[in-house]
């Protein structure tokens, strides 16, 4: 039986398990109410082994979990669609028994395009309405005070707001307020979506897996050890390491030499013992006094797999601090597995204009993906060369290329400058094009 975690307040819970009750018995519901979105984290973090899949009530409850769960998560939302404005509208002009054009609307940013697009549709001009806008660390007190000195100021005829905090506190101010909520149809075709994934996942799990581990500068440990059976003693040492591991995730243990090692197993055994096998990277390059640089392969053969092994090696001994690299078997690479700084991204596209594009930047699709990827991941809506470079082990110098070779071409611009001393040039502030 599949188990998915439904996450968010009362009243949104309880809409989502309404709709969930038409789909297929071998999938379990497990309701996660909260009355702060702060609970998110915890909630996530404690059940997180035990869910196929999670599906949130919205936006901020989603990116808070984000920041939890690993870029390969199955976690879903409800995401903001026209018909959710248009029946606020119609619900409040019906109440009021006239045609309502001024009214104040909350959203998430990340929502802001498209409720704009809506508002456009709907032919409201944009003086009419006010927009407030917040992140995952809102404050509802501050956004209901938002709506309320418009209301006051006689600005608007009532409010639609995207937070349950906040149409609690407006109904005890006695302004009126709607909640901008989710259809029926569209929990069931997001329902439909968090199923399949956690459907495919399961399939996903007994992918073969294959790990390559190599121990750097193998060959110069016997040159500098004065031990007779130094380097005798340091493979069984490492040996017996490595078959902790395989004993862990029920893989196979093979020797290439020269300090490299391959372990086959499953995908879903290699997954849940990543802790282990950053544990065991770690003590191997103390017992050798050397980096140790992991790739791991997944595929549906074992030579994909293994191929796919052999790409992400190569790509963790390109850093300069080795790490655990993952290539899948779509092509997406992520690395530093299993830490904070897990970044997901493929090396490849199929957009012939942003190919075009990039062959005249002189830009690899490859870094921009992975500069695109750090950008979502750090949640940046403007940022230096400089905190592009501390990120990914770049040069200041080969960041201000990049980022003025992609704002030649439109995929980024410069929204300003910043001076952090009276000597030097000031250092120019980035954004890329959505």
């Amino acid at each position: 039986m599949y188990r998915i975690g439904v996450v968010g307040p009362a009243p949104s819970v309880g809409r989502i398990l309404d709709v969930a009750n038409e789909f297929e018995h071998e999938i379990e519901f497990v309701s996660f109410i909260y009355e702060d979105a702060k609970e998110v984290n915890q909630i996530v973090q404690e059940h997180q082994p035990f869910m196929d899949g999670w599906f949130f009530s919205g936006p901020v409850p989603y990116m808070i979990a984000q920041k939890v769960l690993n870029s390969q998560a199955n976690c879903i939302y409800c995401p903001f669609t026209g018909a959710n404005l248009y029946r606020c509208f119609l619900q409040m002009s019906f109440d009021h028994k006239q045609v309502v054009h001024n009214v104040s609307v909350d959203m998430v940013y990340t929502e802001l395009i498209d409720l704009q697009e809506s508002m456009n549709e709907l032919g409201i001009p944009a003086e009419e309405t006010h927009l407030i806008t917040y992140d995952d660390q809102y404050d509802p007190e501050a956004i209901a005070e938002s709506h309320l000195q418009l209301w006051h100021a006689g600005k608007t005829q009532g409010a639609f707001t995207t937070l349950h905090s906040v149409e609690r506190l407006l109904r005890s101010e006695g302004m009126p307020v709607y909640r901008v909520l989710m259809t029926k149809m569209e929990i069931r075709q997001t329902m439909k979506m968090v199923i399949e994934q956690a459907k495919s996942s399961y399939f996903k799990d007994t992918q073969i897996g294959v790990e390559i581990i190599e121990i750097e500068g193998f060959d110069e440990i016997a040159e500098r050890s004065h031990a007779r059976y130094h380097l005798q003693h340091l493979e069984l040492k490492i040996r017996q390491s490595l078959l902790r591991l395989c004993e862990k995730v029920d893989g196979s243990l093979m020797e290439s030499g020269n300090g490299r090692y391959k372990i086959f197993s499953s995908r879903g055994a290699i997954e849940r013992e990543i802790a282990m096998l950053r544990s065991t990277v770690h003590e191997l390059s103390l017992e050798a006094e050397v980096p140790v640089a992991v790739g791991i392969g997944f595929g549906d053969t074992a030579y994909s797999a293994e191929s796919h092994a052999r790409k992400a090696i190569q790509h963790a001994k390109g850093k300069e601090e080795m790490n655990i690299v993952i290539v899948q078997e779509d092509g997406a690479i992520i690395e530093s597995v299993g830490e904070k700084e897990e970044l997901a991204y493929m090396a490849r596209s199929v957009d012939p204009d942003l190919l075009a594009k990039l062959n005249k930047a002189n830009v690899s699709i490859k870094t921009y993906n992975k500069i695109e990827a750090l950008v979502q991941r750090m949640g940046w809506h403007t940022f230096t060369s400089s905190d592009v470079a501390s990120q990914l082990a770049m040069t200041v110098r080969n960041v201000q290329r990049i980022m003025g070779s992609l704002s030649e071409i439109g995929l980024a611009y410069t929204k300003g400058e910043e001076l952090q001393s009276s000597r030097g040039r000031p250092k120019k502030i980035y954004s890329l094009r959505p």
